[in-house]
């Protein structure tokens, strides 16, 4: 078996103070951030649930069964933690002449909170981020957890691809390597996918981790793929220089690692060669991911919350709150605040 390390590296060295979380689904709260208003009429109806301790998968199913259509017909923008109290949008393709009570849908664990027609269908990344309100209980440093607070404010944490992608004891990453070697098979397309994507993921992480071990967090090296904060807009220089720096420094431009896949690598020179000589112990993964058809693209190594704040409730419980973009880990801002387990 291909040993793969998975203590990734901490920006701020490991936390001072520990904290239990996820004592109830309360604990954990998650506010979608859709990004647009849907417009109130056309053949697709936007539910807004309100879900607590559900899977994303499961109310999309029970969804189906309650409109009577096809579970292909039902969609979401995001999953979200089931282990949590989350709001977020459904959307069931449902003809314009039928007309149902959706608040008849749900029960003690789901609630909709609105539903407006829209002339399109919601899908899969379409949100412009999600809201987090999270309980820290039990923590041992409440001193070393604001210091901490403010650090990851100024600085940032890394992008890293949260322990969710994973799944437990990093199962959906070795089944994904299995998969790649041809020594399992999965025929069910999102389970192929999960897995895949941990693959992905963990090599992201990786090189992510070593740029920090290396002291190349926030240094641009000439021909590294830069990424536009707040785009998904890539572009390249040959040739770092001062007012790059002091760009990235700012935070109007980040830093970026590579999902791995077919085609041409985004950086040049000395980026490149630093990307490709840190793969060589991996490059058995590498090249599997190059047989499937997944195309090179880029993610942004930093990950800055928006409007983060602590609100301390006792010596030993806080709140803490935070804004993230589409796509990013509420799990890798907690890593860098401090050491979590959850309660049994």
């Amino acid at each position: 078996m291909i040993s793969l390390p998975t203590d990734f590296k901490y920006i701020y060295g490991i936390p001072e103070s520990e904290a239990l979380i996820r004592s109830t689904p309360e604990d954990f709260q998650v506010i979608e951030q859709l990004g647009f208003e849907p417009e109130g009429q056309g053949e697709h109806v936007f539910l807004y649930i309100r879900k607590r301790g559900e899977n994303t998968d499961w109310v999309a199913r029970q969804l189906a069964n309650f409109a009577q259509v096809s579970p292909r017909d039902v969609s979401y923008a995001g999953k979200k933690d089931r282990h949590a109290v989350t709001e977020q949008w459904f959307c069931i393709k449902f003809p314009i002449k039928r007309n149902l009570n959706w608040k008849l849908f749900g029960g003690d664990s789901i609630e909709v909170l609105d539903a407006i027609r829209h002339p399109r269908k919601l899908r899969l990344g379409t949100l412009k981020g999600n809201r987090f309100k999270l309980c820290l209980r039990q923590v041992t440093d409440m001193g070393a957890l604001k210091r901490r607070v403010a650090l990851v404010e100024q600085g940032g944490v890394p992008n890293y691809f949260g322990e969710q992608r994973f799944g437990f004891d990093f199962g959906n990453l070795y089944k994904g390597i299995a998969l790649l070697k041809g020594e399992i098979q999965e025929r069910q397309r999102n389970k192929k996918g999960i897995y895949i994507s941990a693959v992905r993921s963990w090599l992201f992480n990786q090189l992510l981790s070593l740029r920090i071990e290396n002291g190349l967090w926030n240094e641009v090296l000439d021909g590294d793929a830069l990424m536009i904060s707040g785009s998904q807009s890539c572009f390249v220089e040959e040739k770092s220089n001062d007012e790059l720096q002091e760009r990235l420094n700012h935070g109007a431009i980040t830093l970026t690692g590579p999902l791995w896949g077919r085609g041409e690598m985004l950086p040049q020179g000395e980026a490149e060669a630093w990307e490709r000589s840190n793969l060589l112990p991996w490059k058995e993964v590498s090249d599997l991911l190059e047989t499937l058809s997944l195309n090179q693209e880029r993610r942004a190594l930093k990950l800055q919350p928006e409007s983060l704040k602590l609100e301390q409730v006792s010596e030993t419980e806080c709140w803490i709150e935070f804004g993230l973009t589409s796509g990013a880990f509420a799990t890798s801002v907690l890593r860098e605040l401090c050491l979590t387990s959850v309660s049994e």
